[in-house]
Protein backbone atom coordinates (compact mmCIF):
# COMPACT_ATOMS: atom_id res chain seq x y z
CA UNK A 1 0.00 0.00 0.00
CA UNK A 2 1.24 3.65 -0.66
CA UNK A 3 0.02 5.91 1.74
CA UNK A 4 1.32 9.77 2.15
CA UNK A 5 1.59 11.04 5.63
CA UNK A 6 1.30 14.97 6.64
CA UNK A 7 2.70 15.78 9.57
CA UNK A 8 5.44 13.99 11.14
CA UNK A 9 4.76 14.66 14.86
CA UNK A 10 4.45 12.15 17.54
CA UNK A 11 1.04 10.57 16.05
CA UNK A 12 2.69 11.47 12.34
CA UNK A 13 5.73 9.48 13.04
CA UNK A 14 3.94 7.03 14.90
CA UNK A 15 2.00 5.88 11.88
CA UNK A 16 5.02 5.69 10.00
CA UNK A 17 7.09 4.10 12.15
CA UNK A 18 3.67 0.87 12.18
CA UNK A 19 3.13 1.37 8.31
CA UNK A 20 6.83 1.21 7.61
CA UNK A 21 7.40 -1.56 9.58
CA UNK A 22 4.97 -3.77 7.45
CA UNK A 23 6.62 -3.08 4.44
CA UNK A 24 4.08 -0.12 3.24
CA UNK A 25 5.89 2.36 1.02
CA UNK A 26 5.51 5.47 2.80
CA UNK A 27 5.94 9.07 2.60
CA UNK A 28 5.69 11.72 4.75
CA UNK A 29 5.44 15.43 4.42
CA UNK A 30 6.14 18.25 7.11
CA UNK A 31 7.19 21.91 6.81
CA UNK A 32 10.25 21.06 9.57
CA UNK A 33 13.16 20.11 8.10
CA UNK A 34 14.30 18.74 11.84
CA UNK A 35 11.42 16.65 11.80
CA UNK A 36 12.05 15.24 8.52
CA UNK A 37 15.86 14.73 8.82
CA UNK A 38 14.85 13.00 11.81
CA UNK A 39 12.28 10.54 10.25
CA UNK A 40 14.42 9.71 7.40
CA UNK A 41 17.25 8.65 9.45
CA UNK A 42 15.46 6.55 11.81
CA UNK A 43 12.74 4.82 9.43
CA UNK A 44 12.62 3.14 5.81
CA UNK A 45 10.31 6.20 4.41
CA UNK A 46 10.30 9.00 1.90
CA UNK A 47 10.63 12.75 3.64
CA UNK A 48 9.43 15.55 1.89
CA UNK A 49 9.99 19.12 3.51
CA UNK A 50 6.93 21.18 2.25
CA UNK A 51 3.29 22.28 3.04
CA UNK A 52 1.21 18.65 2.98
CA UNK A 53 -2.23 20.73 1.61
CA UNK A 54 -0.02 22.05 -1.45
CA UNK A 55 -0.57 20.13 -4.78
CA UNK A 56 2.95 20.58 -5.79
CA UNK A 57 4.12 18.92 -2.45
CA UNK A 58 1.37 15.96 -2.54
CA UNK A 59 2.67 15.17 -6.35
CA UNK A 60 6.20 15.19 -5.51
CA UNK A 61 5.15 12.61 -2.25
CA UNK A 62 3.36 10.40 -5.21
CA UNK A 63 0.16 11.43 -4.93
CA UNK A 64 -0.93 10.18 -8.48
CA UNK A 65 -0.10 6.81 -7.58
CA UNK A 66 -1.14 7.02 -3.08
CA UNK A 67 -3.65 4.55 -1.78
CA UNK A 68 -4.34 6.77 1.00
CA UNK A 69 -3.51 10.19 2.47
CA UNK A 70 -3.47 10.36 6.31
CA UNK A 71 -3.22 14.42 7.64
CA UNK A 72 -2.38 14.99 10.83
CA UNK A 73 -0.90 17.99 10.95
CA UNK A 74 -0.96 20.63 14.38
CA UNK A 75 -3.49 22.42 12.21
CA UNK A 76 -7.24 21.33 10.89
CA UNK A 77 -7.38 23.64 8.26
CA UNK A 78 -4.42 22.39 6.88
CA UNK A 79 -5.42 18.34 7.15
CA UNK A 80 -8.91 19.18 5.67
CA UNK A 81 -7.75 21.33 2.56
CA UNK A 82 -5.02 17.93 1.66
CA UNK A 83 -8.06 15.76 1.59
CA UNK A 84 -9.23 17.85 -0.64
CA UNK A 85 -6.36 18.26 -3.05
CA UNK A 86 -6.02 14.32 -2.80
CA UNK A 87 -9.29 14.14 -3.76
CA UNK A 88 -9.56 17.14 -6.70
CA UNK A 89 -6.40 16.81 -8.50
CA UNK A 90 -4.92 12.88 -7.51
CA UNK A 91 -8.41 10.81 -6.67
CA UNK A 92 -6.45 9.57 -4.25
CA UNK A 93 -8.90 7.04 -2.75
CA UNK A 94 -9.13 7.36 1.00
CA UNK A 95 -8.29 10.40 2.87
CA UNK A 96 -8.35 10.02 6.81
CA UNK A 97 -7.83 13.65 8.51
CA UNK A 98 -7.19 14.17 12.18
CA UNK A 99 -9.38 17.21 13.22
CA UNK A 100 -8.91 18.90 16.53
CA UNK A 101 -11.64 21.78 16.87
CA UNK A 102 -15.30 20.64 18.15
CA UNK A 103 -16.55 23.63 16.43
CA UNK A 104 -15.97 21.44 13.20
CA UNK A 105 -17.79 18.04 14.83
CA UNK A 106 -20.75 19.26 15.65
CA UNK A 107 -23.86 17.50 14.79
CA UNK A 108 -25.98 19.55 12.79
CA UNK A 109 -22.34 20.43 10.83
CA UNK A 110 -21.60 16.77 9.99
CA UNK A 111 -22.67 17.11 6.43
CA UNK A 112 -19.43 19.65 5.73
CA UNK A 113 -17.38 16.57 5.44
CA UNK A 114 -19.50 15.04 2.66
CA UNK A 115 -17.75 14.09 -0.96
CA UNK A 116 -19.74 16.96 -2.41
CA UNK A 117 -17.82 19.45 -0.05
CA UNK A 118 -14.74 18.50 1.92
CA UNK A 119 -14.19 14.68 0.74
CA UNK A 120 -12.86 13.10 4.01
CA UNK A 121 -13.50 9.21 4.23
CA UNK A 122 -12.45 8.92 8.03
CA UNK A 123 -12.19 11.89 10.73
CA UNK A 124 -10.46 11.29 13.72
CA UNK A 125 -11.16 13.49 16.47
CA UNK A 126 -8.10 12.80 18.93
CA UNK A 127 -9.78 14.67 21.57
CA UNK A 128 -13.26 12.70 21.83
CA UNK A 129 -11.58 9.51 21.42
CA UNK A 130 -8.95 10.27 24.95
CA UNK A 131 -12.00 11.30 26.41
CA UNK A 132 -13.82 8.38 26.56
CA UNK A 133 -10.99 6.70 27.29
CA UNK A 134 -10.46 8.51 30.32
CA UNK A 135 -14.12 7.85 30.98
CA UNK A 136 -13.93 4.08 30.95
CA UNK A 137 -11.00 4.22 33.11
CA UNK A 138 -12.78 6.36 35.62
CA UNK A 139 -15.85 3.70 35.55
CA UNK A 140 -13.50 0.95 35.97
CA UNK A 141 -10.37 1.79 38.37
CA UNK A 142 -8.93 -1.58 38.31
CA UNK A 143 -7.95 -1.93 34.24
CA UNK A 144 -4.95 -0.62 33.23
CA UNK A 145 -6.83 -0.23 29.40
CA UNK A 146 -10.55 -0.47 28.52
CA UNK A 147 -11.67 -0.89 24.97
CA UNK A 148 -14.81 -1.90 23.52
CA UNK A 149 -16.21 -3.80 20.46
CA UNK A 150 -18.73 -5.24 18.79
CA UNK A 151 -21.27 -2.44 18.99
CA UNK A 152 -20.26 -2.25 22.47
CA UNK A 153 -21.27 -5.40 23.51
CA UNK A 154 -17.57 -7.12 24.19
CA UNK A 155 -14.90 -5.33 26.25
CA UNK A 156 -11.00 -6.15 26.70
CA UNK A 157 -9.95 -5.39 29.34
CA UNK A 158 -6.55 -5.00 30.25
CA UNK A 159 -6.27 -6.08 34.13
CA UNK A 160 -2.63 -6.41 36.53
CA UNK A 161 -2.63 -9.75 38.47
CA UNK A 162 -1.47 -8.33 41.98
CA UNK A 163 -0.02 -10.88 44.81
CA UNK A 164 -3.23 -11.64 46.38
CA UNK A 165 -5.08 -12.37 42.77
CA UNK A 166 -6.87 -15.45 43.23
CA UNK A 167 -6.83 -16.70 39.50
CA UNK A 168 -2.60 -16.73 39.87
CA UNK A 169 -1.35 -20.08 39.95
CA UNK A 170 -4.20 -22.11 37.96
CA UNK A 171 -4.35 -22.96 34.21
CA UNK A 172 -6.56 -20.94 32.32
CA UNK A 173 -8.44 -24.35 31.53
CA UNK A 174 -8.97 -25.00 34.87
CA UNK A 175 -10.36 -21.63 35.12
CA UNK A 176 -13.12 -22.30 32.96
CA UNK A 177 -14.20 -24.98 34.63
CA UNK A 178 -14.26 -23.11 37.99
CA UNK A 179 -16.90 -20.59 36.42
CA UNK A 180 -18.00 -21.87 33.09
CA UNK A 181 -20.75 -19.16 33.10
CA UNK A 182 -18.38 -16.68 33.19
CA UNK A 183 -17.98 -15.57 29.26
CA UNK A 184 -14.29 -14.19 29.54
CA UNK A 185 -11.15 -14.92 27.83
CA UNK A 186 -7.01 -14.45 28.50
CA UNK A 187 -6.03 -13.87 25.22
CA UNK A 188 -2.90 -12.22 25.99
CA UNK A 189 -0.62 -11.75 28.97
CA UNK A 190 2.53 -9.19 29.36
CA UNK A 191 5.16 -10.96 31.68
CA UNK A 192 8.25 -8.95 32.72
CA UNK A 193 8.41 -6.86 29.44
CA UNK A 194 7.35 -9.68 27.26
CA UNK A 195 4.09 -10.40 25.39
CA UNK A 196 2.78 -13.39 24.08
CA UNK A 197 -0.38 -15.45 23.64
CA UNK A 198 -1.45 -17.89 26.43
CA UNK A 199 -2.39 -21.82 26.34
CA UNK A 200 -5.11 -23.28 28.07
CA UNK A 201 -2.30 -25.10 30.40
CA UNK A 202 -0.91 -21.72 31.31
CA UNK A 203 -1.05 -20.00 34.22
CA UNK A 204 -0.87 -16.28 35.09
CA UNK A 205 1.75 -14.96 37.86
CA UNK A 206 1.85 -12.45 40.13
CA UNK A 207 2.84 -9.20 38.20
CA UNK A 208 1.24 -10.25 34.82
CA UNK A 209 -0.75 -8.19 32.63
CA UNK A 210 -3.90 -10.00 31.48
CA UNK A 211 -5.43 -9.32 28.42
CA UNK A 212 -9.00 -10.06 29.06
CA UNK A 213 -11.85 -10.07 26.34
CA UNK A 214 -15.50 -10.71 28.01
CA UNK A 215 -19.12 -8.97 27.66
CA UNK A 216 -19.73 -5.47 28.76
CA UNK A 217 -21.93 -7.01 31.31
CA UNK A 218 -19.52 -9.16 33.17
CA UNK A 219 -16.49 -6.43 33.23
CA UNK A 220 -16.96 -6.04 36.72
CA UNK A 221 -17.57 -9.58 37.76
CA UNK A 222 -14.15 -10.25 35.90
CA UNK A 223 -12.12 -7.44 37.64
CA UNK A 224 -13.46 -8.97 41.40
CA UNK A 225 -11.81 -12.13 39.82
CA UNK A 226 -8.55 -11.02 39.47
CA UNK A 227 -8.85 -9.14 42.86
CA UNK A 228 -9.37 -5.77 41.64
CA UNK A 229 -12.46 -3.95 44.05
CA UNK A 230 -11.46 -1.05 43.68
CA UNK A 231 -14.78 0.97 44.01
CA UNK A 232 -15.66 4.14 41.64
CA UNK A 233 -13.89 7.73 41.80
CA UNK A 234 -17.08 9.87 43.74
CA UNK A 235 -14.36 12.80 44.23
CA UNK A 236 -12.43 13.94 41.07
CA UNK A 237 -10.02 16.73 40.44
CA UNK A 238 -9.14 17.33 36.51
CA UNK A 239 -5.98 19.53 35.97
CA UNK A 240 -6.64 20.84 32.80
CA UNK A 241 -9.55 22.46 31.13
CA UNK A 242 -8.51 21.97 27.21
CA UNK A 243 -10.79 19.93 25.13
CA UNK A 244 -10.18 16.88 27.12
CA UNK A 245 -10.33 18.13 30.40
CA UNK A 246 -13.88 20.09 28.88
CA UNK A 247 -15.41 16.75 27.66
CA UNK A 248 -14.53 14.81 30.86
CA UNK A 249 -15.85 16.95 33.31
CA UNK A 250 -18.84 17.46 31.07
CA UNK A 251 -19.98 14.08 30.60
CA UNK A 252 -18.77 13.20 34.31
CA UNK A 253 -21.81 16.23 34.86
CA UNK A 254 -23.99 14.01 32.52
CA UNK A 255 -23.28 10.39 33.75
CA UNK A 256 -22.11 10.43 37.00
CA UNK A 257 -24.92 12.88 38.83
CA UNK A 258 -23.28 11.88 42.02
CA UNK A 259 -19.19 12.28 41.34
CA UNK A 260 -18.11 15.85 42.52
CA UNK A 261 -15.46 17.05 40.22
CA UNK A 262 -13.25 20.46 40.73
CA UNK A 263 -11.32 21.44 37.55
CA UNK A 264 -7.98 23.79 37.74
CA UNK A 265 -6.81 25.41 34.84
CA UNK A 266 -3.84 27.47 34.20
CA UNK A 267 -5.50 30.11 31.77
CA UNK A 268 -7.91 32.78 33.41
CA UNK A 269 -9.93 33.42 30.06
CA UNK A 270 -10.37 29.52 29.38
CA UNK A 271 -10.99 29.32 33.09
CA UNK A 272 -13.74 31.63 33.00
CA UNK A 273 -14.87 30.27 29.68
CA UNK A 274 -15.43 26.85 30.78
CA UNK A 275 -16.96 27.60 34.02
CA UNK A 276 -20.10 29.29 31.62
CA UNK A 277 -20.16 25.71 30.21
CA UNK A 278 -19.87 23.91 32.81
CA UNK A 279 -23.06 23.22 35.73
CA UNK A 280 -21.54 21.98 38.62
CA UNK A 281 -18.12 21.60 38.50
CA UNK A 282 -16.11 23.48 40.24
CA UNK A 283 -13.37 25.60 38.24
CA UNK A 284 -10.43 27.00 39.96
CA UNK A 285 -7.99 29.17 37.78
CA UNK A 286 -4.13 28.35 38.59
CA UNK A 287 -1.58 25.83 37.68
CA UNK A 288 -1.83 22.56 38.97
CA UNK A 289 2.46 22.31 40.02
CA UNK A 290 0.78 24.85 43.23
CA UNK A 291 0.70 23.30 46.27
CA UNK A 292 -1.54 25.34 47.57
CA UNK A 293 -4.19 25.34 44.70
CA UNK A 294 -4.21 21.55 44.89
CA UNK A 295 -5.07 22.00 48.78
CA UNK A 296 -7.82 24.13 47.99
CA UNK A 297 -9.22 21.69 45.56
CA UNK A 298 -9.49 19.59 48.94
CA UNK A 299 -7.07 16.97 47.08
CA UNK A 300 -6.53 15.42 50.08
CA UNK A 301 -9.99 13.95 50.56
CA UNK A 302 -9.92 13.38 46.35
CA UNK A 303 -10.80 9.86 44.94
CA UNK A 304 -8.84 10.30 41.62
CA UNK A 305 -6.33 13.16 39.77
CA UNK A 306 -6.75 13.34 36.36
CA UNK A 307 -4.14 15.01 34.49
CA UNK A 308 -5.01 16.36 31.46
CA UNK A 309 -3.15 19.61 30.43
CA UNK A 310 -0.98 19.70 26.91
CA UNK A 311 2.01 18.93 28.62
CA UNK A 312 3.55 15.40 29.99
CA UNK A 313 5.93 17.23 33.16
CA UNK A 314 2.93 19.05 34.24
CA UNK A 315 0.79 15.59 34.33
CA UNK A 316 3.20 14.06 35.37
CA UNK A 317 4.22 15.69 38.31
CA UNK A 318 0.86 16.81 39.35
CA UNK A 319 0.06 13.35 39.26
CA UNK A 320 2.59 12.17 41.79
CA UNK A 321 2.17 15.67 44.15
CA UNK A 322 -1.47 15.20 44.03
CA UNK A 323 -1.15 11.22 45.53
CA UNK A 324 1.98 12.67 48.06
CA UNK A 325 -0.72 15.00 49.41
CA UNK A 326 -3.28 12.28 50.09
CA UNK A 327 -5.27 11.66 46.72
CA UNK A 328 -6.05 8.02 46.48
CA UNK A 329 -5.07 7.79 42.94
CA UNK A 330 -3.73 9.37 39.63
CA UNK A 331 -4.60 8.96 35.92
CA UNK A 332 -2.03 10.76 33.44
CA UNK A 333 -2.05 11.83 30.07
CA UNK A 334 1.04 11.34 28.59
CA UNK A 335 2.26 11.10 24.85
CA UNK A 336 6.19 10.70 25.22
CA UNK A 337 6.45 6.92 24.97
CA UNK A 338 9.70 7.51 26.46
CA UNK A 339 7.96 8.55 29.94
CA UNK A 340 5.86 5.58 30.13
CA UNK A 341 8.21 3.22 31.57
CA UNK A 342 8.85 5.03 34.37
CA UNK A 343 5.28 6.38 35.44
CA UNK A 344 5.07 3.31 38.25
CA UNK A 345 8.54 4.15 39.37
CA UNK A 346 7.54 7.55 40.34
CA UNK A 347 4.52 7.02 41.71
CA UNK A 348 2.14 7.65 38.55
CA UNK A 349 -0.66 4.57 39.09
CA UNK A 350 -2.29 4.64 35.41
CA UNK A 351 -1.35 6.50 32.05
CA UNK A 352 -3.28 6.92 29.16
CA UNK A 353 -1.43 7.40 25.47
CA UNK A 354 -3.42 9.81 23.01
CA UNK A 355 -0.95 8.80 20.47
CA UNK A 356 -1.94 5.41 20.30
CA UNK A 357 -5.67 6.24 20.34
CA UNK A 358 -4.74 7.70 16.97
CA UNK A 359 -2.68 5.26 15.68
CA UNK A 360 -5.00 2.21 16.63
CA UNK A 361 -8.10 4.85 14.72
CA UNK A 362 -5.87 4.61 11.32
CA UNK A 363 -5.11 1.39 12.09
CA UNK A 364 -8.29 0.02 11.32
CA UNK A 365 -8.91 1.70 8.14
CA UNK A 366 -5.29 0.44 7.10
CA UNK A 367 -6.03 -2.77 7.68
CA UNK A 368 -7.50 -5.00 4.38
CA UNK A 369 -10.32 -7.15 5.12
CA UNK A 370 -13.67 -6.68 6.73
CA UNK A 371 -12.07 -5.14 9.47
CA UNK A 372 -14.22 -3.07 11.97
CA UNK A 373 -12.02 -1.92 14.46
CA UNK A 374 -8.11 -2.15 15.78
CA UNK A 375 -6.90 -1.36 18.92
CA UNK A 376 -2.50 -1.50 19.23
CA UNK A 377 -1.15 -2.39 22.52
CA UNK A 378 2.44 -2.72 23.93
CA UNK A 379 3.44 0.01 21.94
CA UNK A 380 2.28 -2.41 18.77
CA UNK A 381 3.45 -5.54 20.15
CA UNK A 382 -0.20 -7.25 19.44
CA UNK A 383 -3.17 -5.72 17.96
CA UNK A 384 -7.15 -6.54 19.59
CA UNK A 385 -8.63 -6.97 15.71
CA UNK A 386 -12.84 -6.93 15.33
CA UNK A 387 -13.07 -8.66 12.02
CA UNK A 388 -16.42 -9.55 9.93
CA UNK A 389 -16.42 -13.05 8.50
CA UNK A 390 -17.46 -13.53 5.21
CA UNK A 391 -18.48 -16.87 3.23
CA UNK A 392 -15.24 -17.15 1.69
CA UNK A 393 -13.33 -17.03 5.12
CA UNK A 394 -11.10 -20.04 5.97
CA UNK A 395 -12.52 -19.93 9.92
CA UNK A 396 -15.95 -20.37 8.34
CA UNK A 397 -16.96 -23.76 8.26
CA UNK A 398 -14.74 -25.99 10.64
CA UNK A 399 -14.85 -26.52 14.16
CA UNK A 400 -12.48 -23.85 15.97
CA UNK A 401 -10.28 -26.46 16.89
CA UNK A 402 -9.67 -27.58 13.58
CA UNK A 403 -9.05 -24.48 12.05
CA UNK A 404 -5.68 -24.10 12.54
CA UNK A 405 -4.67 -20.89 14.05
CA UNK A 406 -1.54 -19.56 14.39
CA UNK A 407 0.02 -19.89 17.98
CA UNK A 408 0.49 -16.36 18.18
CA UNK A 409 -3.27 -15.61 17.47
CA UNK A 410 -6.07 -16.24 19.81
CA UNK A 411 -10.17 -15.27 19.45
CA UNK A 412 -11.70 -13.55 22.41
CA UNK A 413 -15.12 -13.60 21.44
CA UNK A 414 -17.73 -14.07 18.74
CA UNK A 415 -20.81 -11.47 18.27
CA UNK A 416 -23.67 -13.09 16.49
CA UNK A 417 -27.71 -11.79 16.34
CA UNK A 418 -26.85 -9.35 18.93
CA UNK A 419 -25.55 -11.84 20.81
CA UNK A 420 -21.53 -12.42 22.64
CA UNK A 421 -20.02 -16.01 22.72
CA UNK A 422 -17.46 -17.20 24.43
CA UNK A 423 -15.22 -19.66 22.15
CA UNK A 424 -14.50 -23.21 22.59
CA UNK A 425 -13.44 -26.08 20.02
CA UNK A 426 -16.18 -27.31 19.00
CA UNK A 427 -18.27 -23.95 17.89
CA UNK A 428 -18.24 -23.47 14.14
CA UNK A 429 -17.95 -19.56 13.00
CA UNK A 430 -20.43 -18.43 10.50
CA UNK A 431 -20.71 -15.78 7.81
CA UNK A 432 -21.72 -12.55 9.26
CA UNK A 433 -20.03 -12.97 12.57
CA UNK A 434 -17.95 -10.67 13.95
CA UNK A 435 -15.04 -11.99 15.73
CA UNK A 436 -12.94 -10.31 18.50
CA UNK A 437 -9.14 -11.61 18.13
CA UNK A 438 -5.82 -11.05 19.75
CA UNK A 439 -3.56 -11.24 17.41
CA UNK A 440 0.54 -10.84 17.83
CA UNK A 441 2.18 -7.98 15.70
CA UNK A 442 3.48 -10.50 12.69
CA UNK A 443 0.47 -12.70 12.95
CA UNK A 444 -1.64 -9.43 11.86
CA UNK A 445 -1.33 -9.97 8.37
CA UNK A 446 -2.89 -13.70 8.70
CA UNK A 447 -5.62 -12.28 10.19
CA UNK A 448 -6.32 -9.52 7.46
CA UNK A 449 -6.30 -12.54 4.83
CA UNK A 450 -8.88 -14.79 6.73
CA UNK A 451 -11.24 -11.72 6.61
CA UNK A 452 -10.69 -10.91 3.09
CA UNK A 453 -12.86 -11.62 0.00
CA UNK A 454 -11.53 -14.44 -1.88
CA UNK A 455 -10.89 -14.23 -5.64
CA UNK A 456 -12.73 -17.74 -6.01
CA UNK A 457 -15.63 -15.95 -4.19
CA UNK A 458 -16.34 -14.58 -8.05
Amino acid sequence: MRVIICGAGQVGYGIAERLAAERNDVSVIDTSPELIGAIRDSLDVRGIVGHGAHPDVLEAAGAAEADMVIAVTLYDEVNMIACKVAHSLFNVPTKIARIRSQSYLRPHYQDLFSREHLPIDVVISPELEVGEMVLRRIALPGATDVVRFADSKVAMVAIECLEECPVINTPLAQLSELFPDLPSTVVGVSRNGKLFVPHSSDQLLAGDLAYVVTTKDQVRRTLGLFGHEETEASRIVIAGGGNIGLYVARALEQRQIRTRVKLIENTRERAIAIADQLRKTVVLHGSALDQKLLLEADIEAADLMVALTNNDQVNILSSVMAKRLGCKSNLALINNPSYHDLTKTIGVDAYINPRNVTISRVLQHVRRGRIRAVHSVQKGAAEIIEAEALETSPLVGPQLRDADLPSGMRIGAIYRDGQVLKPDGAMRIKPKDRVVIFAMANEVRQVEQMFRVSLEFF
